[in-house]
């Protein structure tokens, strides 16, 4: 078993969310996996069993379990096969869904992925919840901004989309990693999204990653689709639209991921960015 290790949605090993990529899985059982991902120590590692039709079957597993749908391991992915076998078109069937990733050379040598999410769909948070969850934040409700509503956004996994009324309540990080991941695994929610608006077309998320094992992610794309779908449904951007979400810049990892939200409901989010070996 070869395990290559990639950042996505950075150009450089320095910023971005590292992944491991195991782009042949044939014959590793779950309990494998799961300690190849706890070993590599990612936030995910993504296994890859190729198929006769020419798909690929992939899974992802964080340090502590098995996650349906993995944004930046994805990203990472597409770039290695390119790299392995040439830029073009991919299937990859997830525990999700299908999602479709298209792989091409930028100008300046290094490879572009963008991927299509399941359709998007967004949920209520209960009253009690979202307590329990500003609570284990250590967020007020003041300050929340609400023009962006507490939700709960699914893209191929769940995520709370909390968003700040500034940049500073946002850079201000330290919630109670227990009780949120209590939380986050009763509700089934992979990791929550906190997102502070800087324009229309330009979001700063962090997101707490405590059912992994990880107090935090660089660079989230499933969760940034999952934005995206919330903005569309809710009628908080203008479809079609491109975001620009950045992430990681609190810990020194600075990612960029683009997001282009179609005009269709419905309709699955596309999520782009590169990625480099590290």
């Amino acid at each position: 078993m070869e395990v290559l290790e990639y950042v996505a949605f950075a150009t450089s090993p320095a910023g971005g969310n590292p992944a491991g990529v195991v782009l042949d899985a044939t014959g590793l059982d779950d309990a494998a996996m799961l300690a190849t991902a706890a070993a590599v120590g990612h936030s995910e590692t993504a296994f890859v069993l190729p198929s006769d039709d020419g798909a690929l079957d992939i899974r992802y597993f964080s340090p502590l379990a098995e996650v349906p749908f993995c944004g930046h391991a994805t990203i990472a992915t597409a770039v290695a096969y390119a790299h392995r076998h040439g830029p073009g078109r991919l299937l990859l069937r997830t525990r999700a869904g299908d999602v479709p990733v298209v792989t091409s050379a930028a100008a300046d040598g290094s490879v572009v992925a963008t991927l299509v999410s399941v359709p998007p769909r967004t949920a209520p948070i209960a009253e009690d919840d979202l307590a329990e969850l500003l609570e284990a934040l250590r967020w007020p409700a003041g300050d929340l901004d609400p023009a962006l509503p507490p939700r709960a956004a699914y893209a191929g996994a769940w995520h709370p989309v909390v968003a700040a009324a500034d940049r500073g309540r946002l850079a201000r990080l330290d919630y109670d990693m227990p009780a949120l991941a209590r939380l986050m695994q009763r509700r089934d929610w992979a990791t929550v999204d906190l997102v502070w608006r800087e324009s229309p077309t330009v979001f700063h998320a962090r997101n707490p990653f405590p059912p992994g094992g990880v107090v935090e992610d660089p660079a989230t794309g499933a969760a940034a689709a999952a934005l995206g779908g919330y903005l569309r449904e809710t009628g908080l951007v203008a479809a079609p639209a491109t975001l620009t979400v950045h992430q990681g810049e609190d810990m020194g990892r600075p990612s960029t991921i683009t997001v282009t939200v179609p005009r269709e409901p419905g309709s699955g989010i596309e999520v782009t960015g590169t990625a480099t070996p590290m």
